[in-house]
């Protein structure tokens, strides 16, 4: 591309030999200057700091159920374009590379906090979650029975059922409407485990609360259960 200098010499150059004006001669030649190339598209820096620490899942768990660890699956996902993507969209990514939907939603949680695309406990909308889970010396049908017993051991709260599969998932509303999900998990003959997810908590503080809250009523499920 021709400096300023060198475009002034050749527009006299073309004033002397058309007889154009400076500006016209100038226009012309400017039409035939190749536009400029549009800028590289800037890479996203290569993944940092301990990357299970921030995804919540260690290394070793996420490859096993999924071929790659945390910072194969970030190169991988930058690369396809997912950090301009929405959680759902970045989830059918990673589901279409044959992961399991569960370990799909969780290696696209992993990769959303590593890439600072929502904080830990928070989702993508801005609202938070927590989760909490707790292993019984109890059979899973006992677990079941027990939690189904939730005005004991809530102490007053209440949930409201919305669908649910028995002994494996329940799906429900707390008292503000937001959702709690509950998976049942069989560990043994006298053994299993509840798993509850709370979502679109508004506030990090009430999230925080949230925690403490669900940790400690499923201490008290424990106890009730021992009761028999």
């Amino acid at each position: 591309m021709p400096t300023q200098k060198d475009l002034k010499r050749l527009v006299r150059a073309r004033m002397k030999k058309t007889g154009e004006r400076y500006t016209t001669a100038r226009a012309q030649l400017l039409k035939k200057r190749p536009a400029p190339r549009p800028a590289a598209a800037k890479k996203a820096a290569p993944p940092a700091g301990d990357l299970a620490k921030i995804a919540g899942m260690s290394d070793s768990s996420v490859a096993k159920a999924t071929g790659r660890t945390w910072k194969e699956w970030a190169l991988e996902l930058d690369k396809l374009g997912a950090a301009k993507l929405s959680h759902g969209a970045i989830a059918r990514l990673v589901s279409g590379l044959d992961v399991p939907d569960w370990w799909a939603q969780m290696v696209t949680v992993g990769y959303e906090r590593i890439r600072g695309l929502r904080e830990r406990g928070q989702r993508r909308d801005g609202s938070f979650e927590v989760s909490k889970s707790k292993v019984y010396p109890v059979s899973l049908e006992e677990l079941w029975k027990g939690f189904l017993q939730c005005k004991v051991w809530l102490e007053g709260e209440t949930l409201r059922m919305s669908k649910a599969t028995k002994h494996k998932y329940m799906h429900m509303r707390w008292k503000d409407g937001t959702p709690v999900d509950a998976g049942f998990y069989s560990k043994g003959p006298a053994k299993s485990q509840v798993a509850v997810a709370h979502r679109k908590i508004a506030s990090r503080a009430e999230a925080e609360r949230l925690r403490t809250f669900w940790g400690e009523r499923l201490v008290k499920l424990g106890e009730l259960l021992a009761e028999g």
